[in-house]
């Protein structure tokens, strides 16, 4: 079991993800790190709206991640029907959800025998070793659906106790304000990775880059399978192209954002490979933000929570005026605290603290002395 302290400190980081300038699905993974020194959870996964309004999900384990292609297969989801009140089949569905965590009991209609003998979990929770769960539907103040997370337990775990329940309830506006997508920033992001995908124009693949196979799960998670036609939103792609005989126009652009990331995708004729106009090459751009780069190089820190949050501002380039009313305390105590922080790292300067947390550059950020992202209050 976690200590107090430790949880204490958990749970003030979570809080204070909410009022960071930055947010969205890409938060999904710092944010289940810390969860999980609050909650004993085996894995976790998050069902969320994507970018053109349907379902994408992201899983903090494979084998979990495995069976998502099952879930959203239309025999599994009759199966889910069957045995639970509550079914997610669509983005629409997050906000039909009660509100509050449920526990998998539940939300069950049939009874325990009757789940283990059913196709959902058979051919999704048994494969990938979930027996229970804890979930919550993220809603906006406007009761729009945000995302349905999920904190996954094996076989033999014992039920989430109360206080665990209780502690994701506390957690829920900050959650709900953490994950709510903001405006994509191309300045303060960063390229994780670069391919190239050849195709026929009627989107049969022809040969991948060993950078674009790594990219394209990343980019369209359970709908990408190597070898199959690509997935629906590529295949839209290639019909902006314009015809081969055609004056050259503009290469058609695709642009994605989702838990792993943003990604740009675009598509040109190639005049070789299949002959002249049989064949269109894609290149495919990973991108992620710079702060929830910077948050994973600080959960690996493990400081303290006055020094995290006094590092994550010094890393972002604010001034120590600035960081004084982000924090709320005073200018001296912000000198303090940058002191002791400096000397814990063994560092002389932002600079040397940029160098440990693997950045060369100044993070750069220019929000209004503290007002956090979307108007939350950064002292909940």
């Amino acid at each position: 079991m976690p200590s107090h302290r430790s949880t204490s400190q958990a749970l003030t980081r979570l809080q204070l993800m909410a009022c960071l300038d930055v947010g969205g699905p890409q938060l999904i993974q710092p944010l289940l790190q810390t969860l999980h020194q609050v909650i004993g959870f085996d894995s976790g996964g998050y069902f969320y709206v994507g970018d053109d309004g349907g379902l994408e999900a992201h899983m903090e384990d494979p084998g979990v991640g495995a069976a998502v292609p099952e879930h959203f297969d239309p025999r599994i989801l009759r199966s889910e029907s069957q045995v639970f009140h509550n079914t997610l089949r669509q983005s629409s569905d997050i906000s039909h959800h009660e509100y509050g965590p449920r526990t998998m009991g539940q939300m069950l209609k049939a009874s325990h025998a009757g789940l283990l003998r059913s196709d959902y979990y058979n051919v999704v929770m048994r494969p990938a070793k979930v027996a229970d769960w804890l979930c919550l539907a993220l809603r906006t103040p406007q009761r729009q659906g945000i995302g349905m997370l999920f904190l996954f337990r094996p076989p033999g775990a014992s039920p989430f106790r109360p206080e665990e329940v209780a502690v994701l309830t506390r957690l829920e506006a900050h959650l709900a304000c953490a994950l709510q997508p903001g405006e994509l920033d191309g300045d303060d992001s960063e390229v994780h990775g670069q391919g190239l995908l050849v195709a026929t124009p009627r989107g049969r693949p022809l040969w991948i880059s060993s950078e674009a196979e790594a990219i394209m799960p990343l980019a369209f998670g359970w709908r990408w399978r190597s070898g199959a036609e690509l997935p629906p939103a590529m295949q839209s792609l290639l019909q902006r192209l314009a015809p081969a005989k055609e004056t050259p126009s503009p290469p058609p652009q695709l642009e994605l954002r989702n838990a792993h990331g943003w990604f740009s995708l675009r598509a040109m004729r190639l005049a070789a490979a299949a002959g002249q106009g049989n064949a269109v090459g894609i290149t495919i751009t990973r991108r992620m933000a710079r702060g929830t780069r910077l948050l994973s190089a600080l959960h690996d820190l493990d400081l303290p929570q006055r020094q995290y949050e006094l590092a994550y501002w010094l890393a972002r380039g604010l001034s120590e005026s600035k960081i004084a009313q982000r924090m709320g305390i005073s200018s001296n105590t912000v000198v303090y605290h940058r002191r002791q922080l400096y000397n814990r790292l063994g560092a002389g300067n932002r600079a040397d603290l940029l160098a440990q947390l693997g950045f060369s550059d100044s993070l750069s950020s220019t929000p209004p002395p503290c007002a956090p992202r979307r108007g939350r209050s950064c002292r909940s």
